[in-house]
């Protein structure tokens, strides 16, 4: 594999595929793997994800992966996170009871709450407000359009992480960046140019 060796990590879970040829659509290979040496081995490390949280963490658990990810983000390797890859950085879920999730970053994921204008999941194109100038999200601004599809989002104990907010009802923290970790709850794969740019941005910052 030329240029960085990117890994999306194959849990059991997660539109995998499609990450993957988001990546090659910017000029990068990713290989989806549960291979530990090959995590071991991995420039950068992906974790996209649709589907429940204790299932995330549980296939992650039973896959042996949590170390290999851990040591990864230990070493200071650029880590991209989509979706349920967003929500298990955080330190417990909501989501069918409380769950733990990896506690790299203090706070909870909650369930959004339904009223007349909203529905949940919250599904489709919505808007971000840039909260941080970081370099992932160069060539990104405010208002630009990213896909979404959840029902729960990520509430941080420390606003200084917050990269993007993004209104439904009430504003919520649609990414995060925190050193070496980058992370959204919006689907890149899934919003067009915008959305390439990230994944471009990302490649850029192995």
């Amino acid at each position: 594999m030329s240029g960085p060796r990117i890994v999306i990590i194959d849990y059991g879970m997660g539109n995998l595929r499609n990450v993957q040829k988001a990546f090659e659509n910017v000029g990068a290979q990713a290989k989806v793997t549960r291979d530990k040496k090959e995590i071991a081995r991995a420039s950068a490390v992906v974790l996209p994800g649709v589907g429940a949280f204790k299932d995330c963490m549980g296939n992650l658990d039973r896959f042996g992966l949590m170390d290999p990810i851990l040591h990864s983000i230990e070493k200071g390797k650029p880590y991209l996170g989509i979706c349920l890859g967003l929500q298990i950085l955080f330190s417990n879920s909501e989501e069918f009871g409380s769950h733990r999730g990896l506690d790299l970053i203090r706070g909870k994921v909650m369930r959004f709450k339904p009223d007349a204008g909203h529905k949940v999941p919250h599904m489709g194109w919505n808007t971000v407000e840039i909260e941080r100038e970081v370099p992932i999200l160069r060539g990104i601004e405010t208002g630009d359009f990213f896909y979404f599809v959840h029902s729960y989002y990520v509430v941080p104990e420390e606003g200084a992480w917050t990269a993007t907010e993004t209104r439904y009802g009430a504003p919520f923290v649609s990414s995060i960046a925190k050193e070496n970790l980058f992370a959204t709850q919006f689907h890149p794969e899934k919003s067009q140019q915008k959305g390439l740019q990230i994944l471009r941005n990302f490649v850029k910052s192995i």
